[in-house]
């Protein structure tokens, strides 16, 4: 350990913990993570030429959850296919996620200081607007919306580059600081045995593609190739893209930078006041829990039934979609068939000619999967109405008080969510702000860095009742400023976007 550059991740005792928990992460929560996003995106698989024999040219990620009857049994290949039908997949899951999203943050944020020094809360508030705004402003905060919905939870990374802040001025600090979202699948966390809140460290595991070649392990063509010929032609023969595995170590005292387990960067903490440089978020409250609940884990099932039954109906309108006819006692009825003047005779007395198919209507089917929608309306908190489909009439209540009634779930919900994630965002700031003390570009005292996220009003209420109660809250004796500002209107920049 003399020569940190020749540590090795994978051979040095003092990395077995990260190393365990590495492992543990890859077997115990990656596969639960990725099936989660798969029913969040439903992203199509190739798997042959359109038009070919035996089905189609992709398979949705969300036919997993269809039973073998309706999916058949093969690898989806042309021609492959063993018993499989029609096949209908509404991903009912990614719009009321994205819903969610846009609620959340589909207008900009401002962060507000809570200093009682108008100069030094006028360049918190500036300084940390920059700092966001380099991050990805409004994109980064539905981007960690995004995650915090579909896995349950979210955690945001604040890198520092510590020589560059500390030659730097109050109007460039930003640029050596950046906040980034860490995908569920990627971020690993060391969780103290004493507190489930706190952490003792934290690892990004991850890897990448690199614009290098190197000898092919394999040979060339794989699933697609084969199906849309050519066996990979167009990519040279004996050749691949090299491949990288990343693994970032975060602690109380610094961070080190392992690529393929060689040691290649690594720095210390000495800004951030001896805390882990990661912030965590819960979407929705797990107790006792590091991880928080989702959106998506809880409308699975029901999303795999609304599936189902959608393709049963589907394979039941294609068998009666047409006429059929069945004769008996008539000779020869199977070399023409019926059709416009065709005239068919015997001297048989029993014969008959029934006819039998068609769509018929089967109100037990409807009403089922109208239960299913139903019930994904209750356990998400999203109705239709909130994506824009109108079904039945709202009522003869005003358009604003309506839409309020009828969206009151997921207002509630929002709301309950905006505490957890507007104490994180808050966090974050209250580091930031330390580390600039510490490094002399900012002075603040603990109790200057306090900040509060103001959020937008939900797009649920009438301009009238709103300019009524700000003008009741000035008569109460709230200041005019933040009177103005909760109905969205700044003197500058209106925040985060």
């Amino acid at each position: 350990m003399a020569n940190q550059l020749e540590m090795r991740f994978d051979a040095d005792p003092d990395w077995a913990l990260v190393r365990l928990a590495i492992a543990e992460h890859a077997n115990r929560d990656v596969p639960r993570y990725e099936k989660l996003w798969a029913y969040f995106r439903n992203p199509l698989e190739l798997v042959g030429l359109s038009g070919t024999a035996g089905g189609g040219w992709y398979r949705s990620a969300q036919e997993m959850g269809l039973p073998v009857r309706i999916k058949g049994r093969g690898d989806g290949l042309a021609g492959s296919e063993r018993g499989r039908r029609e096949v209908v997949i509404e991903n009912d899951i990614g719009w009321r996620v994205q819903t969610m999203v846009d609620f959340m943050f589909g207008n900009p944020v401002r962060i507000e200081s809570t200093s009682g020094d108008e100069a030094l809360k006028s360049s918190v508030e500036g300084l940390l607007e920059r700092v966001w705004e380099r991050s990805g402003g409004i994109e980064l905060m539905q981007d960690l919306a995004t995650l915090g919905h579909v896995y349950g939870h979210v955690d945001l990374l604040v890198r520092i580059d510590e020589e560059l802040l500390m030659r730097s001025s109050l109007e460039d600090a930003h640029e050596a600081i950046s906040i980034e979202p860490i995908d569920a699948r990627r971020g690993v966390a060391i969780v103290s045995a004493e507190d489930y809140r706190e952490l003792d460290g934290y690892a990004v595991h991850f890897e990448r593609d690199l614009n290098q070649t190197v000898a092919a392990r394999r040979e060339r063509g794989g699933r697609v190739s084969r199906v849309f010929g050519g066996g990979g032609r167009s990519v040279p023969r004996g050749v691949e893209r090299k491949r990288s595995v990343v693994t970032e170590v975060f602690d109380r005292h610094g961070w080190k930078r392992f690529e393929d387990d060689e040691l290649v960067a690594g720095g210390s903490s000495d800004l951030l006041g001896g805390v882990v440089p990661v912030v965590h978020i819960q979407n929705m409250r797990q107790p006792f829990v590091y991880e928080g609940i989702g959106e998506v884990e809880v409308l699975v099932g029901l999303q795999d039934e609304l599936n189902t039954r959608l393709s049963d109906r589907a394979n039941r309108v294609t068998l009666q979609s047409f006429q059929m006819y069945l004769a008996k006692g008539i000779e020869g009825f199977s070399g023409t068939g019926v059709g416009p003047g065709v005239v068919w005779s015997t001297d048989n007395p029993d014969a008959s000619i029934e006819r039998f198919g068609g769509d018929m209507s089967s109100p037990s089917e409807e009403r089922h999967i109208d239960e299913i929608r139903e019930a994904m309306d209750k356990v998400s908190g999203v109705p239709p109405l909130a994506g824009g489909v109108v079904r039945s009439k709202l009522g003869n209540l005003s358009s604003a008080n309506a839409l309020r009634v009828t969206l009151m779930g997921l207002i509630a919900k929002t709301n309950r969510k905006r505490v957890g994630y507007g104490r994180g965002i808050e966090s974050v700031c209250a580091l930031i702000l330390g580390a600039m003390d510490r490094a002399g570009v900012l002075g603040s005292s603990a109790g200057d860095r306090g900040v509060r996220v103001v959020w937008p009003e939900l797009a649920i209420t009438d301009e009238r009742e709103q300019v009524a109660a700000a003008k009741g809250k000035i008569d109460l004796g709230i200041p005019i400023e933040t009177v103005v500002s909760e109905l969205g209107y700044e003197r500058a920049d209106p925040g985060i976007v």
